[in-house]
């Protein structure tokens, strides 16, 4: 890897349940955080965009938060969210440049699964950030293609992350303690094999493969028999793929992707998190993507 390039995540998020309860996933989020405070990039589950080749940038310079279930007020009400909208126009035209039709967002409201992950990082005040969106056909090739055209944003240091899931089916968890107790993390049962196997898969995809076989292994994890298991459907998959194309070029062969922490929600939903590369040769920034 070359020496200038700013860290890659992969952050699963979760529930919103996660914002509030302290767990192995928040303590590694912080401490993330407290190894960059500077500039980032963030690249979301929960917004996407229709068009077959369009994605939007947010650019709306005083953005809400979508309320959420299950966290109190009090966990993200308060919390100044901080769009970096000259990086945002830069990352616009780089898009457009590689041909993207890439648009602003002067209208979108942040959902939780970015502003989630950016209170627990940055506790104490949030980091200019980029927030960009998905396509809403999720093409898994195109996706990397757009972490691909972005990673150059890594050699000016923006931290980019992807925040989404390694196993998150909705359909399949089970909400009854959460609903019943307000606990998240409860276990009455193992979770299913399905989604023990693919997380398995998971694991193996992003830490034994570098350089462009990243790329390769973790779009060919749609391909398994038990995909649609561990996502019943695609958006908290895509981030993944998006950090590979930001973390799977030539230049980054030999980096692998490091275990950071994990919890299991809702029975079969795993939170796990990993990081490629490491501001130790690099001065922090942090960009969002």
């Amino acid at each position: 890897m070359a020496l200038s390039l700013s860290p890659v995540h992969f952050f699963s998020h979760g529930s919103t349940m996660m914002l509030g309860e302290e767990s192995a996933s928040a303590d590694y989020w912080k401490k993330c955080g407290d190894e960059a405070l500077a500039a980032g990039m963030k690249g979301g589950a929960h917004w996407d965009t229709k068009g077959d080749n369009r994605i939007e940038v947010a650019t709306k310079p005083n953005p809400g938060k979508n309320p959420i279930a299950f966290s109190h007020p009090s966990t993200y009400e308060n919390y100044q969210l901080n769009p970096d909208l000259p990086s945002a126009e830069k990352v616009i035209s780089h898009l457009r440049e590689n041909g993207i039709d890439a648009h602003g967002n002067d209208q979108f409201d942040w959902i939780h699964d970015t502003f989630l992950i950016l209170i627990r990082m940055f506790p104490g005040g949030c980091p200019p950030t980029v927030l960009v969106s998905q396509n809403a056909r999720y093409d898994p090739h195109w996706h990397m293609r757009i972490g691909s055209i972005l990673r150059k944003f890594r050699k000016e240091g923006y931290l980019i992350v992807g925040t989404g899931g390694a196993v998150h089916n909705l359909y399949r968890n089970d909400f009854d303690q959460m609903l019943k107790y307000r606990d998240n993390f409860a276990m009455p049962s193992p979770p299913d094999p399905e989604m023990l196997e693919f997380r398995q898969a998971f694991e193996d995809a992003v830490t034994r493969n570098s350089g462009p076989g990243l790329r390769r292994a973790v779009t060919r994890l749609m391909k398994r028999p038990d995909y649609r298991d561990a996502h019943g459907t695609d958006e908290h998959f895509i981030p993944a793929v998006f950090v590979a194309g930001a973390a799977g070029d030539d230049e980054d062969e030999g980096v692998f992707a490091v275990f950071g922490a994990e919890d299991w929600e809702l029975r079969n939903m795993a939170n796990s998190q990993f990081s490629w590369g490491s501001w130790q040769s690099t001065a922090p920034a942090i960009a969002a993507a």
